[in-house]
């Protein structure tokens, strides 16, 4: 099983936050970081534990986004956030996010799909939704992520999907501009893909979303509710 934890902790815990534990399920290192402050941003002193598997993503490549081949080794790594002690477990992969509600019934606490907070704020306030990504894999779940969504919550959306083959960064934000100009707002299906608009104008980063920011927000909710249970 290749997979590795790091423990991200810091060393100085306020009262409120420090007696919480997060564990961060990540499918690549590039994530591990950004998701890190950010929890230290909206969580001060949260404790945050790690664990990474960086071959999740070129098997799905390889299978052609067959998630049920690596289901069993993310229940795994969802068990052993348990068994850390975690409060609280957030999937920082969009290509696996459907595995979230099929594990969840083993898991005694929440599991927060990264993405799901962003797509509830996209369906509610878009009716021509962009679906960007650079992942061919992390396309199919995000669409229909935002169309079980739109279901749920009586909406009706069109959804303008593109993989975006260049991952460079300066033809990634000219490609996102293009897809602002026919879309209400943009959805960026991987949480490694909100770099991309962080050169652009204000204006124009306004029409876009990305999971981080929402998903984090959707793990403080969650913790708060334990805090006050």
């Amino acid at each position: 099983m290749d997979m590795d934890i790091v423990d991200t902790s810091t060393t100085r815990q306020p009262q409120e936050w420090g007696s919480f534990k997060l564990a961060v399920i990540h499918t690549t290192p590039v994530t591990v970081d950004p998701l890190r402050d950010l929890a230290q941003q909206l969580m001060p002193g949260l404790r945050v534990i790690n664990l990474v598997d960086d071959s999740i993503l070129p098997e799905l490549a390889e299978n052609g986004g067959r998630v049920e081949a690596i289901a069993g080794r993310w229940r795994q790594y969802a068990h052993i956030a348990e068994q850390q002690g975690a409060d609280c477990i957030l999937n920082a992969c969009s290509s696996i996010g459907e595995l979230c509600a099929a594990v969840q019934p083993e898991i005694a606490v929440p599991i927060v799909r990264i993405d799901e907070a962003m797509a509830e704020h996209a369906v509610r306030s878009a009716g021509t939704i962009g679906v960007a990504a650079t992942l061919a894999t992390t396309l199919g779940p995000t669409q229909r992520l935002l169309q079980q969504q739109a279901e749920r919550l009586g909406r009706e959306v069109r959804l303008v999907p593109e993989v975006i083959s260049s991952a460079y960064e300066r033809l990634l934000a000219e490609t996102l501009a293009r897809m602002a100009r026919s879309a209400d707002i943009v959805v960026l299906a991987q949480a490694s893909m909100a770099r991309a608009v962080e050169g652009l104008p204000p204006e124009e980063r306004s029409r876009f979303l990305t999971s981080p920011a929402f998903g984090m927000g959707r793990v403080r909710e969650q913790l708060s509710a334990n805090r006050m249970s």
